[in-house]
């Protein structure tokens, strides 16, 4: 994607400026995870692995090890962290293009830098999910034509089983199923929708003002996700909404996203 400057969240309060970056099109899989099961512990990340190149400090730091599991075994049990929802199995099978539940963010941290890329700033991801600024940016949803459409039903994205409480693992669907109606300006998939998915970023509200290939990495509660659910209402699937979730926490409704420097 090409860099450019954008509002966060759609608040012209809010400017942002980030430079050209990959995202990956798909949430991580559970077969993509698998190799990185397969690998590990030898997958675990080294100092400064997935470091953004214009964010110094962004990278994993060692004191996280210990926030890791310390064998396959058990990584393979901490990814078991619902019953009813969790995509994991531990031999190959059906579930291998569901995304990958069960993902506290030092985890997923860990899979994108042993898979090459890292975490996305919230900067970025949210750039992605507005379509960027301009003419065709600042997009309601991502997949908004015009920008300001607030169309949505479930040909568009996966989302809203949760209000009349009738969830089931059947509601959590195979990445891309909606593309490419709900796919957003450059061609991801569930950005609205899905799963939520973690961010680099520790949360802050109001946002810093200024932002030029930013993030925030000052420590506090809470890291952020975004994109909404499958078990949200519509809602919390426009571009501009933002949630603080706690990093250790292992949920059914979180998993990640990975981005890349060209």
């Amino acid at each position: 994607m090409p860099g450019g400057t954008f509002n966060r969240s759609n608040d012209s309060a809010y400017p942002a400026t980030v430079s050209g970056f990959l995202l990956d099109r798909y949430e991580v899989t559970v077969g993509r995870f698998r190799k990185f099961v397969e690998a590990y512990p030898g997958s675990k990340p080294r100092a400064r692995a997935g470091e953004h190149p214009k964010i110094p400090g962004s990278g994993w730091d060692a004191s996280w090890d210990s926030s890791l599991p310390a064998s396959a075994a058990a990584l393979k049990d901490a990814v078991k962290c619902e019953s009813t929802y969790q995509t994991w199995t531990d031999g190959s099978g059906a579930n291998e293009h569901l995304p990958m539940n069960c993902l506290d963010w030092y985890v997923a941290f860990a899979f994108c830098a042993w898979d090459g890329g890292r975490l996305p700033t919230e900067a970025e991801w949210n750039y992605a999910a507005a379509g960027g600024g301009g003419a065709d940016g600042q997009r309601v949803y991502p997949w908004s034509k015009p920008p300001s459409s607030t169309t949505i039903d479930s040909t568009y994205a996966v989302y809203g089983c949760g209000p009349d409480g009738s969830c089931a693992f059947s509601d959590v669907q195979a990445v891309g199923s909606k593309s490419p109606k709900g796919d957003g300006k450059w061609g991801q998939a569930d950005l609205g929708g899905s799963l939520w998915e973690w961010v680099l970023d520790w949360y802050e509200n109001p946002y810093d003002s200024s932002c030029d290939d930013c993030a925030n990495l000052a420590p506090s509660s809470d890291r952020v996700i975004r994109g909404g659910g499958f078990y949200v209402g519509a809602s919390e699937l426009v571009s501009s909404f933002r949630v603080d979730f706690d990093p250790v926490v292992r949920s059914r409704g979180v998993v990640a996203r990975c981005a890349r420097t060209p």
